[in-house]
């Protein structure tokens, strides 16, 4: 008989998010008439901008005509997004990034998950918690439950921020701004991590997912603003929440040449090698249509409409936000970030906060035991919904 990764068995039955939405959907079938609004799920609501949808009519009228039609593309990308991305997201911001060490994909989720496929499994991994579901998991289907699985422990006290750990570890999960808890780390905390990272020649895997939600100059949108981090670091982006993307899927990965690590044998490897290898075996690319509409983004008109689009998400949390201080209640996140993280009021199970959101204010949020035992307790907004179902949101809930 065939056999299996028996690392599956050890997951939990279903992904966080598949479980709130079989919740949503026996209370929908209970009260049909209920006005449910979303805050859960960090899924976009705003429309492309008009930047991003001309792009792709022009992209899709041309792979009507021979002459401009296009099949396979580059693995790593077309060389008019990957040159956007390094002058736009990087090299104007005074950061060094070179177009060939981009590699356009189908989502940072995607890349968080398959990065694992160049690491070997013998590494001791760190991530935080609360931690977002994707990184422990892909990680426990390669491990199982396995002691080189390291949590580092986030709490109020901490300010939901890792400290740096007395050990060794080998690879450390970093995302700031932060999913779940909305809190960002300065470049004096980040340097900190580098300066750890390149003296134990360890590995970050930076998701900078959501950058472009930082509003305080103080807080470093790539970790390649820190000296050193391309020797220690990998960052994933994303198109899904700055322009969104959520429905097209494209993302990148930046692999710096500077990274290095050695082998068994003595030799020294680069994985910006290896990742190409990797991508060029397992991908075929992102559609030519959808790399034309993410370097659209990149346009005067472009920039201007996804930071619009940003503020309105911004004004959201900006209303949560102050929505919930008014409660009393003691809140994170916010400020550089789509995500509010909040301690659940007169209790400390926060699925049992989730049925009584949904059953007394048809709001639905995340409880925060799903990212992790930090989590308990907590529970997650996001600022993804329109403004006008924002401001009713909060408005069921400081009348609650």
């Amino acid at each position: 008989m065939f056999t299996i990764n028996e690392n599956y068995l050890q997951l939990n039955e279903s992904y966080l998010f598949s479980a709130i939405a079989k919740k949503i959907n026996e209370f929908t079938l209970l009260h049909p008439d209920a006005d449910i609004i979303r805050l859960g799920i960090g899924d976009v609501t705003l429309p492309l901008v008009p930047s991003v949808i001309d792009a792709l009519h022009k992209a899709t009228d041309e792979m009507a005509k021979k002459e401009t039609f296009r099949g396979y593309g580059p693995e790593q990308g077309y060389e008019f997004l990957r040159e956007k991305i390094a002058e736009i997201d990087f090299q104007q911001r005074g950061v060094s990034v070179s177009a060939d060490e981009i590699f356009v994909s189908d989502g940072s989720k995607s890349d968080t998950g398959n990065i694992l496929d160049i690491l070997g499994e013998q590494n001791s991994v760190a991530l935080a918690d609360p931690v977002y579901p994707v990184y422990q998991d892909t990680n426990m289907m390669r491990l199982g439950v396995d002691d080189r699985l390291i949590l580092l422990s986030c709490t109020a006290e901490n300010d939901f921020l890792p400290q740096l750990p007395d050990e060794k570890i080998d690879v450390i999960y970093l995302c700031y701004p932060d999913n779940p808890t909305g809190t960002v780390m300065t470049k004096p905390q980040l340097k900190q991590w580098v300066d750890y990272a390149l003296k134990h020649r360890s590995l970050i895997l930076f998701d900078a997912a959501y950058e472009a939600f930082v509003t305080e100059d103080d807080i470093p949108r790539s970790i390649f603003e820190i000296e050193g981090a391309d020797r220690c670091a990998i960052e994933f982006r994303s198109f899904s929440k700055n322009a969104g993307f959520t429905g097209l899927r494209c993302s990148y990965t930046v692999v710096p040449k500077a990274l290095k690590t050695i082998a068994s044998d003595g030799r020294e490897v680069s994985l910006h090698k290896l990742w190409n290898r990797r991508q060029s075996t397992k991908f075929n690319g992102v559609p030519y249509i959808v790399q034309r509409a993410a370097e659209a983004v990149y346009s005067p008109e472009g920039q201007q409409q996804t930071r619009e689009m940003v503020e309105y998400y911004m004004q959201n949390a900006r209303i949560i936000r102050e929505g919930l201080l008014s409660k009393g209640w003691a809140v994170f996140g916010g400020i550089n970030s789509p995500y509010l993280w909040f301690k659940c009021p007169g209790t400390n199970d926060s699925w049992q906060f989730f049925d009584r959101l949904l059953n007394e204010c048809h709001i639905v949020g995340t409880p925060g035991i799903g990212f992790g035992a930090n989590g308990e307790g907590y529970f997650r907004l996001t600022a993804f919904n329109s403004l006008d179902k924002t401001r009713e949101a909060l408005e069921r809930i400081k009348n609650w």
